[in-house]
């Protein structure tokens, strides 16, 4: 049995969201009096100095934790998630783009993100990969799946807690990605529950992020979404993904209790 997953079912959805709201209150004061400029991936690194501090006596179990992150089973699972879920994303991108060009005018919905939690472009580019990359994940995955998944479930059935957690990290994303990010979200609240330890979905966000990222970056010419060829590729491993990944849902969906 993982301490730090027992450690985390015990935060309280209260507490967490006192931390949270105090941080952004503290953050907007000290901009508003120009005492220091906080942006969002430095509240993301002090809400995993709180989990840290809450964490401190739990650490007992990591290594057996990260060993199981490894596993065959564990690392089977998180590869096929995190390949399926990038074609999938590139899918829906490529269905809003087309949505957009049909309704020019939903483009002045996407450009504004549904939250100020995510990351801003003032970041420099070192700093702002490794908040994507490990911050964000390591800290989204604490939130969601770590404690509000695993509170939400002692008040409403299992089901009602993944898609109620699904949701809300979605409604973090803006109008292109909100549909994959509830499907990944989804995977993500599976396998959490499946393995009961909570670097299982660290690590596949890691990787995700890792893929998605290494992909922008080599693709520097934007050939993924101008080169008819690659676009109808993605398109049908897009669909495949998508079907592949309902089927998983659908199947893992049925193994969790309505009560």
């Amino acid at each position: 049995m993982s301490s730090i997953n027992e450690t985390l079912k015990n935060i309280t959805l209260k507490e967490l969201c006192i931390v949270i709201i105090s941080l952004f209150i503290i953050s907007h004061l000290l901009s508003f009096f120009d005492i220091l400029s906080f942006n969002s991936a430095l509240i993301y690194v002090f809400v995993i100095a709180y989990f840290v501090f809450k964490l401190r006596n739990s650490f007992s179990s990591l290594k057996n934790d990260v060993v199981d992150v490894f596993s065959k089973d564990s690392i089977r699972s998180i590869l096929l998630v995190v390949v399926l879920n990038i074609f999938l994303s590139y899918g829906l991108l490529y269905l809003s783009n087309c949505i957009i060009t049909t309704f020019p005018a939903l483009n002045y919905f996407v450009k504004f993100p549904l939250s100020s939690i995510y990351l801003n472009n003032s970041l420099n580019l070192a700093f702002g990969v490794i908040a994507i990359i490990v911050i964000s994940p390591i800290c989204e995955e604490l939130i969601f799946r770590g404690v509000m998944l695993s509170r939400l479930r002692l008040f409403v059935p299992t089901k009602f807690a993944i898609l109620i957690t699904s949701l809300l990290f979605a409604s973090l994303h803006t109008f292109g990605s909100i549909t994959s990010a509830f499907i990944f979200a989804m995977c993500m609240a599976i396998l959490y529950l499946k393995t009961d330890n909570i670097l299982v979905p660290i690590f596949a966000h890691f990787l995700n992020n890792l893929l998605a990222e290494a992909m922008l970056f080599a693709d520097s010419q934007n050939l993924l979404f101008t080169s008819l060829p690659l676009i109808y590729t993605f398109s049908i491993l897009s669909v495949i993904s998508f079907v592949i990944i309902l089927i998983s849902i659908s199947n893992e969906w049925n193994n969790f209790n309505i009560n």
